[in-house]
């Protein structure tokens, strides 16, 4: 067997797909929180996990296929990347009952948001003290949507994609 270079299999294009456009997702909370100033609170962090360790995979997918490794190394990868989106789906629904206070959230939820100091001799010393934003409370809601609900949606259709590319790669 000899590998080739190919980039017109569809597990490279479904696995660089879904690598841009989960970059994308967790692009646009990164740019909510450091443009728009919505500070995450613990469990917003959380759901970034699945995002950061998703990319890698997607795009470990692409390169096997792309090199021309067996498309079966490619589907895994692709199909790990969709697992992990499951993953965050299902911790975007655990936030968004916290939200609608359908259950408790996690110790690690602070009640408020403290501010920075702009003193930058303090910077250090609160850095200990400062704690994000209560997990009970969506910073925003557009369409009626939490940022967690609006990662469920984003989650659900990103692992739809995936598997959808792990059956037309086969």
């Amino acid at each position: 067997m000899t590998a080739s270079f190919s980039l017109g299999r569809p597990a490279f294009v479904y696995s660089l797909l879904m690598a841009l456009a989960m970059a994308v997702v967790v692009g646009t909370a990164l740019g909510f929180q450091y443009i728009g100033g919505y500070i995450p609170c613990a469990l917003c962090l959380l759901q970034r996990q699945p995002y950061y360790y998703g990319i890698p995979v997607a795009l470990l997918g692409a390169v096997a296929s792309a090199v021309g490794l067996p498309n079966w190394i490619a589907r895994a990868f692709l199909l790990a990347a969709g697992i992990l989106m499951v993953v965050g789906a299902g911790m975007g629904v655990y936030h968004a009952g916290v939200e609608w206070q359908f259950w408790a959230g996690p110790a690690t939820c602070s009640t408020t948001a403290g501010s920075m100091t702009q003193n930058a001799g303090d910077l250090l010393g609160e850095l200990n003290s400062i704690k994000g934003p209560s997990c009970t409370d969506a910073a925003l809601r557009v369409l009626g949507l939490s940022f967690a609900g609006w990662n469920v949606i984003a989650s659900i259709v990103l692992a739809a994609f995936a598997f959808i590319g792990v059956r037309k790669s086969a």
